[in-house]
């Protein structure tokens, strides 16, 4: 299968400029801090452990996240969303990777998860995508499925740092 877009791989560097017909969306949050936080939250995004923490479906390819691995979403046990991972980075201080949609999923376009540590020691996940409907209830869901996609970005954060940072115990 082929993907649904021409401008594979432009989530690369951070999805700027959105390519032409498609709407943009980036959010970052704040994961915690230092080395332990950044490996424990790279690793359970290269696994694919924050998406299945999240409560969605996921069958991939592989064990981890590398170019050419062929991932499906599933959403509340009915949307399946068919991807294919586009590129993948693993370096001391930035790890991540995109997909990008194939046939029969909901949206056309790609998504990008990256986590970074900044000079600071500072861990953040930064969620970038570029995006149009495909399917019939993707566009007739409007600006409610557009709210959901932004709903979904902020969650990986929320659950990402539950994984990565966990509240110190007794």
């Amino acid at each position: 299968m082929s993907f649904t877009y021409e401008d594979v791989g432009a989530t690369r560097d951070g999805g700027v400029p959105c390519p032409p017909g498609f709407r943009s969306l980036r959010e970052r949050t704040r994961i915690g801090e230092g080395e332990e936080v950044f490996r424990r939250a790279a690793e359970a995004l290269m696994t694919w452990r924050m998406h299945r923490e999240m409560g969605v479906g996921v069958t991939a390819s592989a064990e981890r996240a590398a170019p050419d691995v062929d991932v499906t979403v599933t959403l509340a046990g009915i949307v399946r969303a068919p991807c294919r991972v586009v590129w993948a980075v693993e370096q001391a201080r930035h790890v991540g990777w995109a997909y990008g949609t194939l046939p029969g999923h909901p949206e056309s376009g790609e998504e990008a998860f990256v986590v970074n540590r900044t000079g600071d020691g500072t861990v953040w996940l930064t969620v970038t995508a570029f995006s149009r409907p495909a399917r019939w209830y993707a566009k007739a869901g409007g600006p409610a499925t557009r709210g959901f996609q932004h709903a979904y970005a902020r969650r990986c954060g929320v659950v990402l740092r539950r994984i990565a940072d966990p509240p110190a115990g007794p």
